[in-house]
């Protein structure tokens, strides 16, 4: 008998697929970029990159062009992945920056990012928010933070 994939594990799946298709849709000559993608409440998959800019003190990261199509369409980011494509073409999973950490904790500590395997960094494992940031700082204000947080 054949187990069937879970929704959850499916929309995961589904969002690192996304996100590498829009590295390879976007960026066909193999060249070292990267690209982000978030599952959201309602299973819809947002996925951004980062434009390049003359000044890079005014780049951005490649989440946050799904972030802020999440806040536009109301729908929580349940998970969100960052890949990047090395020029030889091995892609690389990328752990949420602490700017990314504090956007997304606004959904909760149970959202799920991708962070890379630490025997091989091209495998996704996904964790909690929580996970990755223990010590979160709202938990000073136990009142004004979701209660997960202080859990």
């Amino acid at each position: 008998m054949i187990e069937e994939e879970s929704p959850r594990a499916a929309g995961l799946a589904a969002t690192v697929a996304a996100c590498l298709a829009l590295i390879k849709s976007r960026f066909p000559d193999d060249e070292d970029r990267g690209a982000a993608a978030m599952l959201l409440a309602d299973g819809s998959i947002l996925t951004g990159t980062a434009p390049d800019a003359m000044n890079a003190s005014v780049e951005v990261c490649h989440e946050v062009e799904p972030y802020c199509g999440a806040f536009r369409l109301n729908q929580p980011v349940v998970a969100s992945v960052c890949l990047h494509r090395q020029s030889s073409g091995r892609t690389v999973v990328l752990s949420p920056c602490g700017v990314c950490r504090e956007r997304l904790a606004v959904y909760g500590p149970g959202v799920l990012v991708a962070v890379a395997d630490h025997r091989d960094p091209t495998i996704v494992v996904w964790k909690a928010l929580k996970e990755v940031l223990p010590d979160y700082w709202m938990t000073a204000f136990p009142d004004e933070v979701d209660a997960g947080w202080t859990t």
